[in-house]
């Protein structure tokens, strides 16, 4: 008779959950994840402040993408929220925060069906009739005015002050919403954002941001250099210039005199003496290399007449290229296989108390500059975050005209969709359908509670309004007391691709993560950092709670602490 000894068959330290505590972990991190972004959400969502506990490093964002980019999670199901919030981010430009909420709310509803032993795969077929159901919605209600250019304006302008009303440039919104628009209407039928560049200057108001049609570059002129050119032939170029002698670390050179050490020197000189000759043979009046420039060949360009620009790092000299329509090069033996970048002009700008380069005449016409100034360094940063949203958004509804409604508008037509959906299928599938269509209502229910109204009237008069035919109708979430009204005579528009990639990738989500019941943890090296963990609470359907863990590990990176801070005037 044989026996058995049990068998080892994952790593020590390697944990598996089953049972209950395994179907919590497939709900609760996104779930969490879900409830910690959702107070970010709408024209009176809240700023969150991240603080580093390293560093003390802080940043101030209502940005989904932003927010949960900045911790790293230990559960499989809040990762691939975050994985959607990024690729909205990287998409759209937008809609990280709906896209994370609606996604945990799906979560929400599916962990109450299993509850009422409802099988995940017969969720998922409800889901997916659902989301079929809402984007066939969505698309009949969209509007394309491409066919009229000013009609179309005025919605990309809607558009961009729809992005900007949550966000920190709310109080400005038309002039940087106006900016936005002129910026990418630049670009005529291209999308790459990259002919766009932002500086951002601290000092003066948000509301002295401009638009400036060139290229600016926050780097000086060399010293006696010219600092107006015209006509300007540019080789943009990424070569050491400092010496060309070999470095060997740990080397060392004797030498039997000073005699001998100036002979070192010298043909040191001569060597760079060479390569500026060869760049000068090129035909150039501007050279602009990533790297420093010495003294010496900043002196010999000087004689020669030529402008030369220093450490125009990495992403400078990339967009240099781009928008003068040269190449980077680092050798410079053959200079018919070189191609130069040109432009009108080069001068010297003093934005405030800086001195800047400006390119005009640029080969690439569309591209731009945008100026931000504001009051702080934080303050500047999420207004690039925020402007770069708009840019993101405005750009893709050149490429896909067709524009819906928000305040609720939309997510509300989808579900009256979804609930008649529901009513045409059969069996345990309806049940799911129809729960689709309660995580669709949960999102104008959020935008109202953090307006700091009565939801639950609201919703209920907005679902009445829309049952009854007024599907132009959503939130108005600025009057005091707030009311529903019709969002397009509002301009509360937004982009039908935004709308559609938030119900796909939300619905998609929810469904990559129900199959799962039995996650497995593989062991942690003990030589990482520990985990800092950030506990709170779940509450299911009835009056049961159970105690949920999210844990932030820091890892390569660091974790930081999120804090709520309500920002001020925001909405107004």
């Amino acid at each position: 008779m044989s026996s058995f000894s049990p068998t080892q068959i994952f790593e020590e330290g390697t944990t598996e959950e089953k049972g209950e505590n395994a179907r919590l972990s497939a709900f609760v991190g996104a779930i969490a994840v879900g409830d910690l972004v959702k107070s970010t959400l709408g024209p009176k969502g809240m700023d969150k402040i991240l603080q580093s506990a390293s560093t003390m490093e802080i940043m101030v964002t209502n940005d989904g993408a932003t927010i949960l980019k900045a911790i790293a999670l230990d559960n499989a199901a809040a990762k691939v929220l975050v994985n959607i919030s990024k690729v909205q981010d990287d998409e759209v430009g937008d809609g990280t925060t709906s896209v994370t909420v609606l996604a945990a709310e799906l979560l929400r509803e599916a962990e109450r069906l299993v509850d009422k032993k409802i099988h995940p795969q017969t969720i998922i077929e409800g889901y997916r009739i659902a989301s079929q159901a809402a984007l066939k919605a969505l698309e009949a209600s969209a509007v394309d005015h491409s066919s009229n250019p000013e009609a179309f304006k005025q919605d990309l302008l809607a558009i961009a002050r729809t992005t900007l009303s949550s966000k920190v440039l709310a109080q400005d919104r038309d002039h940087f919403a106006k900016l936005a628009c002129d910026a990418v209407l630049r670009l005529k039928t291209s999308s790459d954002l990259s002919h766009i560049q932002i500086i951002k200057k601290a000092g003066g108001k948000l509301s002295e941001s401009y638009l400036d049609e060139g290229f600016i570059l926050d780097k000086k002129i060399g010293v006696n250099q010219p600092k107006r050119l015209e006509k300007a032939k540019i080789l943009i170029a990424n070569t050491s210039m400092d010496t060309d002698k070999v470095k060997i670390f740990g080397a060392r050179l004797k030498v039997t005199s000073t005699s001998k050490l100036a002979d070192l020197e010298k043909a040191e000189r001569e060597k760079m003496k060479a390569k500026v000759e060869k760049i000068k043979a090129h035909g150039i009046n501007c050279f602009i290399n990533r790297q420093l420039i010495y003294n010496w060949p900043e002196q010999l360009f000087t004689d020669a007449g030529i402008m030369s620009i220093e450490h125009a790092d990495f992403d400078g000299i990339e967009r240099l290229a781009l928008v003068t329509g040269g190449e980077i090069t680092s050798t410079f033996d053959h200079p018919d296989q070189v191609k130069l970048g040109h432009c009108d002009i080069i001068e010297e700008v003093i934005i405030g108390e800086d001195t800047l380069i400006k390119f005009s005449g640029v080969a690439a016409g569309e591209a731009c500059t945008i100026v931000l100034r504001g009051a702080s360094e934080q303050l500047l940063d999420e207004a690039e975050r925020s402007l770069h949203d708009a840019l993101a958004v405005l750009s893709q509804t050149i490429k896909e005209p067709r524009t819906t409604l928000g305040g609720g508008c939309a997510e509300m037509v989808m579900a009256k969709a979804v609930d008649g959906a529901a009513t045409r299928v059969e069996g345990k599938r309806q049940t799911a359908v129809a729960a689709f269509a309660t995580a669709l209502r949960q999102l104008p229910t959020i935008l109202a509670d953090n307006a700091g109204l009565d939801s639950g009237d609201l919703v209920a008069r907005l679902r009445k309004a829309i049952y009854d035919g007024l599907t132009t109708y959503g939130l108005d979430l600025m009057t005091p007391g707030g009311g529903i009204a019709d969002m397009r005579e509002f301009g509360v528009i937004e982009s039908y691709k935004l709308k559609k990639a938030v119900v796909s990738s939300a619905s998609e989500a929810a469904e990559v993560r129900l199959p799962h019941s039995s996650p497995k943890r593989a062991s942690r090296n003990a030589n990482k950092p520990t985990a800092a963990v950030a506990r709170g609470r779940h509450n299911k359907s009835g009056t049961q709670k159970t105690g949920a863990e999210l844990s932030l590990i820091t890892g390569e990176t660091e974790a930081l602490d999120c804090v709520f801070s309500r920002r001020v005037g925001a909405g107004a």
